[in-house]
């Protein structure tokens, strides 16, 4: 299990102004690589305080590929929806150079009504659009002389330039929530899976990522599952939990303020969407915390729980730690990584080792 760092920049000015919150994202980023972070992920949103400081994921994961050596760039994700596809392979491309290899690119299918309207695309047609504009990125960074001709968008002879780094192109991971389609579909092509468990418990979420599992294998391919939440991390749990319940409240707070837009809207694309906003006003830090959703508490209790995760998820490849969830300041987002790093993983090891022993020796009892 490896793990990273995740940004969704759930900020408001006058909590941080967007030259803070870049500078301490850049200073996270430098630190989570000299802890031993594999990778480094930002979100793309407009419009709101629910991800607005960041329309553009490659341009700041560009800032990252100059202070990094190692560390792997994600794009977690980018909105296909509201690019066309040779602008996006091109960009992509040029970070992938940039980093010298280290671009993976997430897409997601956007969700917010707000951003739909603004640029000017129906949700009806969010689904068809996104797996087109994949489509037509993967062979832009793949083949020459392309012609593409779709509702969405057309061209002839087309040949991506810069062509990426990586062969036959940089991985890719998609974005899945609630929807079993596109579980199934990411499974098939062979994408990664990119998931935030914020409302969801993981067992309950189990069904839908054994559909990307099944869906993987019954094509040929390996899967690869990633999730994002927060982590904060203290001396004790109820500490932790104090320090988490501040800015947890934030992110819900700019969230349901994003999600408003669906109140009266349906959309074939989006079922179970129209109430979103109802839902989400509901919810509190402590059942965040309660259904594991975010890693509160002291390195005892986090390592517990990070277990408890895997477990329910049937196994993860990469955890990616939100720390500065609710514009955590700087001095706390850092001190989480260090405790992580310091008192965290060495736990996890510890007790992946026993459960690794106990396997055998219940496997050499029973044999």
């Amino acid at each position: 299990m490896q793990f990273g760092v995740s940004f969704l920049p759930d900020c408001r000015e006058e909590w941080k102004s967007a030259a803070e919150y870049y500078s301490d994202a850049l200073a996270l980023c430098t630190l989570a690589e000299s802890a031993g972070f594999a990778s480094a992920k930002m979100t793309e949103h407009y419009l709101t305080d629910y991800g607005g400081y960041c329309p553009s994921p490659l341009n700041f994961l560009s800032a990252v590929a100059a202070r990094t050596t190692r560390m792997r760039l994600i794009t977690g994700c980018v909105l296909p929806a509201f690019h066309h596809p040779v602008q996006l392979a091109a960009e992509a491309a040029m970070v992938d150079a940039i980093s010298g290899g280290r671009l993976e690119v997430g897409f997601a299918r956007a969700y917010l009504p707000q951003e739909f309207e603004t640029f000017g695309v129906s949700l009806d047609e969010s689904t068809d659009r996104y797996r087109e504009t994949i489509r037509a990125v993967l062979r832009l960074w793949t083949e020459e002389r392309i012609d593409e001709e779709t509702p969405y968008f057309s061209y002839r002879q087309a040949t991506g330039r810069p062509s990426p780094v990586q062969r036959p192109h940089p991985p890719v991971w998609g974005a899945a929530s609630m929807t079993p389609g596109s579980f199934q579909w990411l499974g098939a092509n062979g994408f990664g899976l990119l998931m935030t468990p914020s409302l969801n418990p993981a067992a309950r979420m189990r069904p839908l990522v054994d559909l990307y599992r099944d869906a993987a294998a019954a094509a040929g391919h390996t899967p690869r599952i990633a999730t994002s939440l927060p982590l904060v991390l203290a001396e004790t749990d109820g500490e932790a939990e104090r320090l988490a319940d501040r800015h947890i409240a934030r992110y819900l707070e700019v969230w349901t303020e994003a999600v408003e837009s669906w109140n009266g809207r349906e959309s074939g694309d989006y079922r179970g969407y129209g109430d979103f906003g109802r839902k989400l006003a509901g919810v509190t830090p402590a059942y965040i915390r309660d259904i594991n959703g975010a890693i509160v508490g002291s390195p005892t209790t986090a390592a517990e729980r990070i277990l408890r995760l895997a477990r329910d998820f049937g196994g993860v490849d990469q955890i990616l730690w939100q720390v500065d969830i609710g514009a955590m300041p700087l001095a706390q987002a850092r001190r989480s990584i260090e405790m992580f790093r310091v008192a965290v993983v060495p736990l996890l090891r510890e007790k992946l080792a026993a459960l690794r022993s106990g396997a055998r020796t219940q496997a050499a009892s029973a044999g």
